[in-house]
């Protein structure tokens, strides 16, 4: 199934797991519109990729790609990482999402036009029921696509582990912006957890256990998952710096205004003069940082080399899991579309 018709196919399960909540929520109270209109408004955005790597990763393992119910199951990855960004973008305190305004912002405009007190306490709250939602929904979806129940007990393993990493590695990258520093190593731990498996190496665990795969394409996966995943959370790094806010949907500079201890700051942070440093130190994690405060960090970044050892460690990456997938013991056309996606991932403007 070509990529394209994936995504097609991923974006009518979700629409239609949606809407076959909408009634019941809609019973409860009329008011509950506001939830399922931001919810709407942040699915119909985003790549895919979750549910696009899971159903690669079952075709992988010699599932049939017209399986009942798969798509369905893969599908409830949106809404795992739907509750994920938005309470993400709550801590932090990010004002917009996929070129609009982020669950919390949205939410706290419902309340200040309505005149409600405390409207930015409203907003949280709202935004992390809403997360809280979508991750009751993700099992939700995946428990009842049809898939077969022997299916489904081996993939619950995955989706479980899945869930348990991503959140340590949340807790990690809070930690590490707490703490106001990271090393490369560090700063690469929290890659692990909270991007490169939960992005890309367990969906594509996930599909291969409900297809029954053997150990031998589980290890391919990870030996090309892994990489690949490092280098897309690098590369949504240096895009999170130096993207175009148009591609983005973010803007200009914001990880720098958030704060954000990337491997792309700690490669920069080695190579620092104490005057560099002491810049950074400085601006970055600054709310109100300005276009000139971005640009400077930016010069910095760039003069330093940090950019220029995060773009080698993207490319190195990308080579390792290229040279992994030649040799994999997966069918061809599986082998083709992880080929494809690993570029979709790497290669990329947002």
């Amino acid at each position: 199934m070509p990529l394209s018709r994936v995504r097609k196919e991923i974006d009518d399960a979700l629409a239609a797991f949606v809407d076959r909540q909408r009634p019941g929520l809609l019973a409860i109270g009329a008011e509950l519109t506001g939830l399922l209109d931001a919810l709407d408004a942040l699915l119909a955005g985003g790549k895919r990729l979750r549910p696009a790597f899971c159903y690669w990763g079952w075709r992988a393992a010699g599932g049939d790609g017209a399986q009942p119910g798969l798509l369905d199951a893969a599908a409830s990855l949106e809404l795992l990482q739907a509750s994920a960004l938005i309470h993400d973008d709550v801590m932090d305190s990010s004002d917009t999402r996929r070129g609009q305004p982020s669950a919390h912002r949205r939410f706290e405009a419902l309340a200040a036009r309505g005149g409600w007190s405390g409207a930015a306490a409203f907003g949280e709250g709202a935004a992390i029921v809403l997360g809280d939602l979508c991750l009751a929904w993700s099992g939700e979806m995946f428990e009842t696509s049809g898939l077969a129940d022997d299916r489904l007990a081996r993939g619950r393993r995955v989706y479980d582990l899945m869930r348990t990493e991503v959140m340590c590695g949340q807790y990690l990258d809070l930690m590490v912006g707490a703490r106001g520093r990271a090393s490369v190593a560090e700063a690469l731990r929290v890659v692990e957890f909270k991007s490169a498996k939960y992005t890309i190496e367990r969906p594509l665990h996930l599909g291969a256990a409900l297809a029954g795969g053997e150990d031998d394409v589980r290890d391919a996966l990870t030996g090309y998952g892994m990489p690949v995943g490092i280098a897309f959370q690098l590369r949504d790094d240096v895009l999170g710096v130096f993207g175009d806010p148009a591609e983005t949907g973010k803007p200009a500079g914001d990880d720098l205004r958030e704060g954000k201890r990337t491997v792309l700051v700690a490669l920069t942070l080695e190579r620092a003069t104490p005057a560099q440093a002491a810049t950074v130190g400085r601006l970055l994690g600054d709310p109100a940082l300005d276009v000139s405060g971005v640009d400077a960090l930016r010069t910095i970044i760039t003069e330093t080399g940090g950019l220029a050892a995060c773009e080698a460690l993207i490319d190195r990456y990308a080579g390792e899991a290229a040279a992994v997938l030649v040799d994999a013991p997966i069918a061809a056309d599986a082998q083709a579309a992880l080929s494809e996606l690993a570029v979709a991932a790497i290669a990329r403007n947002a």
